[in-house]
């Protein structure tokens, strides 16, 4: 992991904020979804990516009748319905 050199306070309410710095850097947005997660003793920031519900891929991901789908399952599902349908 590498460090910034830069330390930020946790505030009242268990705040911190992220330099601009970084977040530009890393294209985080001002209502970017971020991952809380812990690694060892280390609490680490990833920008969320929607991942695909049936593979985990967060490659090509779209929306369908709210469940991420990725392109590669999508046209998986197609062909299973076109062999149904007998074509």
């Amino acid at each position: 992991m590498k460090s910034t050199g830069i330390v930020r306070p946790v505030d009242n309410l268990g705040r911190v904020v992220l330099p601009i710095e970084l977040r530009r850097m890393l294209d985080i947005d001002r209502d970017a979804a971020l991952e809380v997660y812990v690694d060892n003793d280390c609490i680490v920031l990833k920008k969320y990516q929607p991942a695909c519900i049936f593979c985990g891929s967060a490659s090509d991901v779209q929306v369908y009748q709210g469940r991420n789908i990725c392109g590669a399952c999508r046209a998986a599902i197609a062909a299973m319905d076109k062999a149904a349908d007998g074509e």
